[in-house]
């Protein structure tokens, strides 16, 4: 019985999704300016974000994995710390991101330029939510990585650029390829630190889930609309990683 009502507590809620959707209307709601703009906005920053989060994650996954250079003790706190943004509510991101970088904040006071309520800000809180997700992918597929290859290499003379490139990279490609896939699916759903530091302007900095969000008190049908697409996009996403980020998932 309780098997069951989790069950029913997980699933049913998408099965009222899909069956209350407005499937006739879907085209024409799908085609409406508003909804084409929030579209094309969230799909670009959440793939700006996942390159993003590959430039700076996947150093960084490395530094966590092999550097010897790092105590256990410190490594550790820095583990525990670049994840806090997987528990920390996304408001309370978008505030600090607001402390950090608005125009009084600790950086952005020193800065020629303003980068709150701008795109860029939806791009840099979609990473402060997101790049944890790559770190951890990355570092598990380092740690679960046979390193023989790379003494190997290394003992017949290859560069430590050449070894990352040549054998650690094709090693480590299904965890790098699960960790993109799950920043950009965390990037595209942002909404809590998006609207705190970017706010929700039309065409500017209002994504899929903002729109969602206020066309569901004007335009519920809409809302249904956007809501579906971002439950495929998650659905596609989940079917990508099989056996990737969870041996066994989906098998």
């Amino acid at each position: 019985m309780p098997a069951g009502l989790a069950l029913g507590l997980l699933l049913l809620p998408l099965v009222a999704l899909i069956v209350r959707a407005p499937w006739a209307a879907l085209p024409s709601l799908l085609a409406e300016p508003t909804v084409v703009q929030a579209l094309g906005l969230s799909l670009t920053t959440a793939a700006i974000s996942m390159v993003v989060c590959l430039v700076l994650g996947i150093p960084l996954a490395l530094v966590l994995a092999r550097s010897a250079l790092w105590p256990a003790i410190p490594r550790r706190l820095l583990r525990a710390l670049i994840t806090v943004p997987l528990v920390l509510p996304p408001v309370v991101g978008g505030v600090a991101l607001l402390l950090l970088l608005g125009r009084r904040g600790l950086i952005g006071q020193w800065l020629p330029f303003t980068i709150p309520f701008t795109p860029a800000a939806v791009v840099i809180a979609q990473v402060f939510v997101s790049m944890p997700f790559l770190v951890i992918a990355v570092e598990g597929a380092l740690r679960a990585s046979d390193r023989r290859f790379e003494i190997a290499a290394s003992t017949l003379g290859a560069s430590r650029f050449t070894v990352f490139r040549r054998i650690t990279l094709p090693l480590i490609a299904p965890g790098i390829a699960s960790g993109a896939l799950l920043c950009f699916t965390r990037s595209l759903g942002e909404f809590g630190a998006t609207i705190t530091f970017a706010g929700s302007f039309p065409g500017t900095t209002q994504t899929l889930p903002i729109s969602t969000y206020l066309l569901l008190q004007t335009d519920p049908n809409a809302a249904i609309a956007l809501s579906l697409v971002l439950m495929v996009v998650s659905v596609v996403v989940l079917l990508s990683l099989r056996d990737r980020w969870v041996p066994g998932v989906l098998a």
